[in-house]
C-alpha cells in the first residue's frame, strides 16, 4: 500500500456512463496530471436507450462545461416537462408527474395541502389546473425558468429527451479534447494484486496491458470487475419491481414535438414513448412471469404509431444493486453498479451523482477503505430511495386487475416506502430527507395520480377559512393559465440535412 497519488485512471467501457464519467473526470482532474485511459470494444453492445432524463442533468451538463444550444442540436434532443402516465389506475386513465413545482413562487410546501384541504371540503379542483409545468406541457409551449423567486416562471423546470449513442459520442469529443485516450479492444484477463486483491492492470486480447492505480467500472450490467472479478454480489428487487425485459424500437419523428415522456401501462408492464428530433423512441417493458419475450415484441409493434424504421432491440435485466459499488481500487458506475428500470428516467441521473461522489471522494492511490465505506453507504441509500418510489407506481395501482398488477398490489412494501404513505394518508405531509431526488411534487403528483388520498392537511391553513383558501386557489389557477398563454409555443425540429 501507498500513500502517493493515483497517477493513472482506467475506465473501463463506453456508452453513456463510460463516456459521462471520461468527460466529467478528464475536466476536473485536468491540471492534476492524472492520465485517463477509456477502454471499450465495438464489438460490444450498450444498453443505449437512456433517451430520458430529469433536471438534475443541468448539473452534469454544466460540469462539463456543455453549451445547451450545442448539446441539442448534437444529441437531437428536445425539451422534457414531466411524464404522462396513462392507465395506471385503469385503461382510461391519466396522471402527470411534472418538473417544476405546484403553485405560485415560493409555495411549494404547502400548496399541496391547500389542494388536499379543498378536496377534503368538497372542491372539484384539477392538480393539473395547479402546475404550470404541466400547463405548458399539454399546450406544448416552452420558456426556462427565470431565477427571480417572485416569478412564476421560476416554478418550471425541465429536462432533455436525447440520443444516448449521439450523447456518448459529443462526450468523446470533450474527454478527448481534455486528454483522455481511449483504447479499443476487449479485455481477456485480469491482474491483481495477490496481497490487496486490487486491480492493476487490464490485458486486452490482443495482448495489450492497461495498468492503473484506480478503475471505474462502467461495464455495463455485466460488471466486469465489481462483479466477476471481485465479487460484490447482488441484491435482488424484483419481488417489488416484476418486469425483467424491454423490447426497444425507433419509429418516425413527430411532425409537432410532445414535450414530455409517456408512460402507458399494460397487461404485464409498461411501454415508454419518447419524442426525439429524429425518430420517436419506443420500448415495452415487461416481466417474463407474466408475458413472453414473442408477445411483448408483438405487443409493441402493434401499440406504436407507426412501423419500427429499425428491428426492436430486447434487453434483460434484472433489477437491483450491487451489495458493493466500491471495492478496492474498484469503483462501479452505472449499470454496472445496479439497475433500476426507466419509469422515472434516473438511470442517466444515476450514473452523474455516482460520478459526483467518486470526485468528492477521490482517492490516493491506497484507496482508503473510508472512502469506499463512505461511497457505498450514500450510494445505497439513494438508490434504495430511488427504488421505493418506483415501487410506488406499482403497488399503489388500483385500477388494473391483470395477474402481474395483481401480484404488485399484494407484495409488502419496503419499510420506509410504508411510513412515507401512511404518512400521507395520516396528515397530508411529506417526510423527506434533504438528499431525497424526488421532493414533494413529486411525491404529491404520483400519490394523487395512483389515487392515494390524504385525510388531513397542515393545520396552520386553519389561520384563514376555507373560502379563502378557495379564493388563493383561483387566482393561483387564473394566474398560471394566463402564463401559459404568453409562453410562446414548442418550434417543429430544423431540418436536418442528410450526409
Amino acid at each position: 500500500m501507498t500513500n502517493e497519488p493515483v497517477r493513472r485512471v482506467v475506465i473501463l467501457g463506453g456508452g453513456t456512463a463510460g463516456w459521462m464519467t471520461a468527460a466529467a473526470l478528464s475536466r476536473a482532474l485536468a491540471k492534476t496530471g492524472i492520465g485517463i485511459t477509456l477502454v471499450e470494444s465495438e464489438e460490444i453492445g450498450t444498453v443505449g436507450v437512456g433517451e430520458s432524463t430529469i433536471p438534475t442533468i443541468h448539473w452534469f451538463n454544466n460540469l462539463v462545461g456543455l453549451d445547451e444550444a450545442r448539446f441539442m442540436a448534437e444529441t437531437r434532443a428536445t425539451v422534457k416537462l414531466g411524464i404522462e402516465f396513462r392507465g395506471w389506475q385503469g385503461s382510461d386513465s391519466a396522471y402527470f408527474h411534472p418538473f417544476g413545482t405546484y403553485g405560485g413562487p415560493g409555495d411549494a410546501t404547502m400548496f399541496p395541502h391547500r389542494l388536499i384541504r379543498a378536496w377534503l371540503d368538497g372542491a372539484a379542483a384539477e392538480i393539473e389546473d395547479y402546475s404550470l409545468n404541466t400547463c405548458i406541457a399539454r399546450a406544448r409551449r416552452f420558456t426556462r425558468p427565470v431565477g427571480d423567486p417572485r416569478s412564476l416562471l421560476s416554478t418550471l423546470g425541465y429536462a432533455f429527451h436525447f440520443d444516448a449513442g449521439l450523447y456518448a459520442r459529443f462526450l468523446r469529443t470533450i474527454a478527448e479534447a481534455n486528454g483522455m485516450v481511449r483504447v479499443e479492444g476487449k479485455v481477456g484477463h485480469v491482474e491483481q494484486d495477490a496481497e490487496s486483491g486490487f486491480v492493476r492492470a487490464l490485458t486486452l486480447e490482443c495482448g495489450a496491458s492497461l495498468a492503473g492505480d484506480l478503475f471505474i467500472d462502467c461495464s455495463g450490467l455485466r460488471g466486469l470487475l465489481i462483479e466477476q472479478t471481485l465479487g460484490a454480489g447482488f441484491e435482488d428487487w424484483s419481488d417489488w419491481l416484476p418486469c425483467d425485459g424491454a423490447w426497444a424500437a425507433p419509429s418516425a419523428p413527430e411532425p409537432s414535438i410532445t414535450p414530455y415522456t409517456q408512460a402507458i401501462a399494460h397487461a404485464a408492464g409498461w411501454r415508454w414513448r419518447i419524442p426525439l428530433q429524429h425518430r420517436v423512441g419506443n420500448g415495452h417493458v415487461f416481466s417474463s412471469r407474466f408475458q413472453s419475450a414473442e408477445d411483448a415484441r408483438q405487443a409493441l409493434i402493434d401499440a406504436m404509431d407507426g412501423p419500427p424504421t429499425a428491428e426492436p432491440r430486447l434487453i434483460r435485466f434484472t433489477p437491483g444493486r450491487r451489495r458493493r459499488a466500491w471495492i478496492g481500487n474498484v469503483v462501479a458506475i452505472g449499470l454496472s453498479s445496479g439497475f433500476l428500470e426507466p419509469l422515472e428516467s434516473t438511470s442517466i441521473h444515476l450514473i452523474q451523482t455516482g460520478i459526483g461522489k467518486l470526485l468528492s471522494l477521490f482517492p490516493r492511490a491506497n484507496c482508503d477503505p473510508l472512502l469506499a465505506e463512505q461511497y457505498n453507504r450514500v450510494t445505497q441509500r439513494e438508490i434504495e430511495d430511488v427504488r421505493d418510489f418506483l415501487i410506488l407506481h406499482y403497488r399503489m395501482t388500483q385500477g388494473r386487475d391483470e395477474p402481474m398488477w395483481r401480484h404488485c398490489q399484494s407484495t409488502p412494501l419496503p419499510e420506509a416506502l410504508a411510513q412515507k404513505i401512511e404518512q400521507y394518508r395520516a396528515s397530508g405531509r411529506l417526510m423527506l430527507q434533504p438528499d431525497e431526488l424526488f421532493r414533494d411534487a413529486s411525491w404529491f403528483a404520483v400519490l394523487t395520480g395512483q389515487g392515494v388520498a390524504a385525510r388531513d392537511y397542515n393545520p396552520l391553513l386553519d389561520a384563514g377559512s376555507a373560502d379563502e383558501n378557495l379564493q388563493h386557489l383561483a387566482s393561483i389557477r387564473a394566474a398560471i393559465h394566463a402564463s401559459c398563454d404568453r409562453i410562446p409555443p414548442i418550434q417543429p425540429a430544423p431540418a436536418r440535412r442528410s450526409a
